[in-house]
C-alpha cells in the first residue's frame, strides 16, 4: 500500500508444502506481493505456478469462480494460464497454474510502477482489448461477497448511498474498520458528485467479466514488446468493459508513488488507442469512461480496508487503504487529475467537459 516493498502478509511457501500439493518439487523463486503467498517451483522438470489463500480469504468456491472465466478465456484463445488444480488443506486453499509463455519484466515492480515504455503500453491496450472480445459470452454472476475482488457494484447503482449500505453491511470487517473513518462524510463530498457525472451513463455499460489488475506485472512479454500472457485473475468480476478499461488507466498511468503523482500522459494514450484498435469503444463507453475514471478504484479499495482491518490486523494499511479510497478520487479534482480526464476524453472521442473540480472544492 505504501511507497517502499513490504513484508507478505503470510508466511513463504517452502519445498515440503508444495510438495505435499504437487507432489516432489521444489521452490525457485517466490512472489513479493504481500497479500498472498506465491511461488514458482519445478516438479520433473516442468516449472509451475503455486498459490495459497487462507480460507478466510478464498475458498474453493471463490477459487472456481476465477477458474471458470480463465477456462472460458482458454477455449476462446485468449493468451492464460491453465489451471490445473485446486485443493483445500485444512485453513488453506491452493491452486496450481501453468506458468505461460513469456518473459516476466515487471515482476519485482511495485503496485502503480509504470510501463518501460509506449509500445508496452500500446501493447497492453491491445492485450486487453483481445481479452474482453474473448470473455463475451461468460455469463456467470458477479461473484460472491469475499476479500480482495473488484466488484462495480456501489457506484454503479441508480441510488449509491442503499447500494453503499448493503456493500459495507455484508462485510462485517469492512464496517468495523469503517468506524474509525468519516466515511459517510467523506463520500458524500467527494465520491458522490462524481457518481452524479457518471450516472447518465451506466445504462449503455454492458456487464461483462473483467480482469479488474490490468497491471504491467500481470502481464507476460515477447521479445518484440507484445503480451504474451496475462496473469491473475484474483480480483476478476463481472464489471464492464469501460470498467476494467479505466482501472487499467489508474494502474498504469498515474505515478501514484511518486510526489506530486505525475502522469505518463503518452502512456495512457497509447493504452488507450492500442485498445480502441481491436474494439472500438460505443458511444456510451466513450463518454463513460471519463467519468469512472475517478471512481474506478473505490470498491477494491473498501474491500483492502476490510481485509487489512479484519484479516491481518494492519492499523497503518487500514489507513491507507482508506486513504486511496478517497485520496485517488480527490486527486482527480486537482489540476492534474482534471488534465487526465480531459486527455482520456478527447483520446476516446468524448470531447470530456466534465465538472469535477467544481463540485469537490
Amino acid at each position: 500500500m505504501g511507497t517502499e516493498p513490504t513484508e507478505p502478509d503470510w508466511a513463504p511457501l517452502t519445498d515440503a508444502e508444495v510438495t505435499g500439493v504437487v507432489g516432489p518439487a521444489r521452490v525457485v523463486w517466490r512472489s513479493p506481493r504481500p497479500l498472498s503467498a506465491a511461488a514458482l517451483v519445478e516438479r520433473d522438470g516442468r516449472r509451475l505456478f503455486v498459490k495459497r489463500h487462507h480460507t478466510v480469504v478464498r475458498t474453493l468456491e471463490g477459487l472456481a469462480e476465477e477458474h471458470a472465466f480463465l477456462r472460458h478465456l482458454r477455449e476462446r484463445g485468449a493468451p492464460v494460464v491453465e489451471v490445473l488444480d485446486a485443493t483445500a488443506r485444512g485453513e488453506w486453499t491452493y491452486e496450481v497454474h501453468s506458468t505461460g509463455v513469456g518473459s516476466d519484466l515487471y515482476r519485482d515492480a511495485l503496485s502503480w510502477s509504470p510501463f518501460r515504455s509506449v509500445t508496452h503500453a500500446r501493447a497492453a491496450g491491445e492485450a486487453l482489448a483481445r481479452l474482453h472480445l474473448a470473455a463475451e459470452g461468460f455469463q456467470a454472476p458477479r461473484r460472491r461477497v469475499q476479500p480482495l475482488v473488484a466488484s462495480f457494484t456501489v457506484f454503479a447503482a441508480d441510488d449509491p448511498w442503499a447500494a453503499l449500505d448493503r456493500f459495507v453491511a455484508r462485510r462485517p470487517r469492512l464496517a468495523d474498520g469503517l468506524r474509525d473513518f468519516a466515511w459517510r462524510a467523506d463520500t458524500h463530498r467527494v465520491l458522490i458528485p462524481l457518481h452524479e457525472e457518471l450516472a447518465p451513463h451506466l445504462p449503455g455499460l454492458l456487464p461483462l467479466w473483467t480482469h479488474n489488475d490490468w497491471h504491467a506485472s500481470n502481464l507476460l512479454w515477447d521479445a518484440e514488446g507484445q503480451v504474451s500472457t496475462v496473469l491473475d485473475f484474483g480480483m476478476s468480476d463481472r464489471t464492464t468493459a469501460v470498467h476494467d478499461l479505466a482501472t487499467a488507466i489508474e494502474r498504469n498511468a498515474v505515478q501514484w508513488l511518486l510526489p506530486g503523482h505525475p502522469v505518463r500522459e503518452e502512456d495512457a494514450v497509447a493504452l488507450l488507442d492500442g485498445y480502441q484498435s481491436l474494439r472500438p469503444l460505443s458511444p456510451a463507453e466513450s463518454a463513460a469512461l471519463p467519468a469512472l475514471l475517478p471512481l474506478v478504484h473505490a470498491e477494491f479499495a473498501l474491500s483492502e480496508l476490510g481485509y487489512f482491518h479484519g484479516v491481518t490486523r494492519s492499523p497503518e494499511n487500514t489507513r491507507l487503504a482508506y486513504e486511496y479510497y478517497v485520496g485517488h478520487a480527490e486527486w482527480f479534482a486537482g489540476r492534474d487529475g482534471r488534465r487526465l480526464l480531459d486527455l482520456v476524453g478527447y483520446s476516446v472521442g468524448a470531447g470530456w467537459n466534465g465538472s469535477t473540480a467544481r463540485t469537490l472544492r
